[in-house]
Formats: structure tokens, sequence, C-alpha cells
């Protein structure tokens, strides 16, 4: 039985004041009950969201107006109401109008004239439910939260995990040990920047921005397959050296695609794969490995395109030394329309000084 203690909030829903007052007798005082003569003045009172929602409905089918069917298709329609068990009461006792008014969504029905005691039991066995029902809701939320913060906490011990890999293999032609933290914060910058052009609006959202500040540290994986004699060359490269380097990007995309095999719909992967094969694209298809041109390019790659050229200026290498900050800038303007998409480029126009700022003293 339903512990006395406890309220329950009951709606009636009957043309008849007189079974209203019978059903109201029926229940124990510790029930709220309202009551409402018609479907409309019923619907009238769920709308009305100051009160609290009823724990169940007892519901005339024959009424003027909108009949006990109608009342509760509309309520089964509603995702606010639907859940709210409803009790059907009725002097038809046929078997056509109880099968009707199952298939309508109602959990029980009771013939008229009814049994107080019968009406009583009924209202307190589907509370009972009711409240099992919200209990094991509550208990299936609780646990969800508790898969997604464990798995929130494994995805972030494997993140951490690959960017110190990451970091590790960029130390081989960079020592700077917050590199990777820079070029993150670069490309997140960007990005928000790009936000601001109506055209990539919708794709550049906070997801998005979150997502290629993760994924653009992919961009260079590929080069663990480079030897040191061609990464740390402290001169040019021959031209069978310099395809040899191309190749990381081959490599890199290659990586990311067989993790996106055994792990399919991983966005993370999915992006990083573009950065690490198209970044070095250009925008009027002079860039490799494939010679992809304009928004043929993925845009994630073409936001690390500016970035990683932008970085590599400004930073020392073996065969060279760091560009002025205004010389790096004019390069990457120079390059607006045949190496970068023009937008991109004003866009980072906009970011640079912020952008500088991270990398100025890493020089």
């Amino acid at each position: 039985m339903v512990d006395r203690k406890e309220t329950a909030e009951i709606l009636i829903v009957d043309d008849s004041p007189e079974s209203i007052d019978v059903l109201v007798a029926s229940l124990p005082d510790t029930y709220r009950c309202r009551f409402a003569l018609d479907g409309e003045k019923a619907f009238a009172m769920l709308e009305d969201r100051d009160g609290p929602l009823p724990d169940l409905i007892l519901l005339d089918v024959v009424m003027p107006g909108m009949d006990g069917f109608e009342v509760c298709v509309r309520l089964k329609q509603d995702p606010e109401l639907r859940e709210i068990p409803v009790i059907f009461l009725s002097v038809r006792a046929d078997v056509e109008f109880k099968l009707r008014a199952f298939a309508s969504g109602a959990v029980d029905y009771v013939s008229k004239p009814f049994s107080t005691a019968e009406v009583r039991a009924r209202v307190e066995a589907h509370l009972r439910i009711r409240r099992l029902q919200q209990e094991l809701e509550r208990h299936n939320r609780h646990l969800e939260l508790l898969v997604r913060e464990r798995t929130a906490r494994v995805i972030e011990a494997q993140m951490e995990t690959l960017f110190a890999l990451v970091r590790l293999g960029s130390t081989r032609d960079d020592s700077s040990t917050d590199r990777v933290e820079r070029i993150q914060e670069s490309c997140r910058i960007l990005a928000q920047g790009l936000r601001r052009n109506a055209k990539y609006a919708a794709v550049v959202d906070e997801d998005y921005v979150e997502l290629i500040r993760n994924a653009c540290v992919l961009h260079d994986i590929g080069k663990v397959a480079v030897p040191d004699r061609i990464l740390l060359k402290p001169g040019p490269l021959t031209p069978e050296e310099r395809e040899e380097m191309r190749q990381h990007t081959l490599v890199g995309a290659k990586t990311l695609q067989d993790v996106m095999e055994r792990h399919p719909g991983n966005a993370f992967i999915a992006m990083g794969a573009q950065i690490a094969l198209s970044h070095h694209e250009r925008w009027d298809g002079s860039g490799y490995p494939r010679g992809l041109a304009g928004d043929s390019i993925p845009l994630a790659a073409q936001i690390m395109a500016v970035i990683d050229d932008y970085v590599a200026l400004v930073s020392r290498r073996p065969y060279k030394l760091a560009f002025d900050r205004n010389d790096a800038l004019g390069v990457i303007m120079s390059g607006s329309g045949s190496h970068y998409n023009p937008a991109i480029v004003e866009a980072f126009i906009v970011c640079e000084p912020r952008i500088w700022a991270l990398h100025k003293d890493a020089r």
C-alpha cells in the first residue's frame, strides 16, 4: 500500500459532480484532488505550470465536447504529460470500449458504478508503479552520469597519454617544452576568429573550436617515420629527401585511419586524420600530397596550414633562423588566395597579435 504520510496529486476529469464527490471520498485524505468538468478545462489546468503536475489522472470517457479518448491521446502527445498514468472511468463495460481506452494510452479501466474500495486500490497500485518507475528513471540517470564521468576520465587520461607522445615526438625538431600547447591555443584563437565570417559561422561552432584545438596536435604525427638525417638536416633538402619528408602526411593519415577503423565515429581521430593528410595542401592546388584546391581541402586543414606555416616562420629550425614578426605576417598575407584561403588569412590578421604573444618568447 502507498504510505499514508505521502501525498499525491490527483486530477479528476468528469462531467458529473456527483461522481467527482464519490471519487474524492474514496481516496485517502492525504491526496490532493483537483477536478475539471470537461477536457478543455483539464488542459487549461495542466497548462498552468505554476502548480505541480498530477501524479495520476482519473478520466471519464463520455463527456461533452472532447471525450476521454481524445483527452488521453492529446495527453500522450505532450512530452511533459505523457508519463502521467491515466485510469478511465465509464458506465460502458463492453470490451470494445476497454480496448479503445488502452489503445489511447490508459493504464487501467474501471466500470461505473464502481466500488470505492476498488478505485482506491487501483489508484494506489498505479501510484506505486509510477513511483517505482520514477525511482528507476532517477537511478538510470545517476548511472548514466557515473558512466559519462568515468568515460570522461578515461578519455582525459588517453588524451594526456597521446599529447605526451606528441610532445615527445615534437622535441626531435623543436626543443620547446610547450610547443604543442602553443599550437593548440593558436588554432583555437584562429578558429574562434573565423566564426565571425558568416560563411563559416554555422560550421565553426564551439564544439568545432574545441575539436580542432585537440585534433591539431596530430598534424605532424607522421614525422615519427622521417629519419633524423632529413628532419634535422641543417641545410636544404635534396629533391629525394623532400619527397621522403612529404610522406609524413600519408603516414600520419594512414595511422589515424587505421585507428578510425577500430573506433568508427570518433570525431577527434577523424579530424586529426584530415589535418595530418591535408595541412600542406594549398588553396591554388599547388600543395601536397593530393594537389587539392579551394574548399576541397578540409577546413580544419586550411586553418592548420596557416598556423603551421606561421609558427614555422617565427621559430628557429636546424636549417634557419626565426623570422621577424612583420616578415612572417607578410609571408602569410602574400599567400592569401594562393597558398591560403583568403577568409582564413583575413581572420588571422585580426587574431595575429594574440597568436604572436604565444610564440614570441619561444623563439
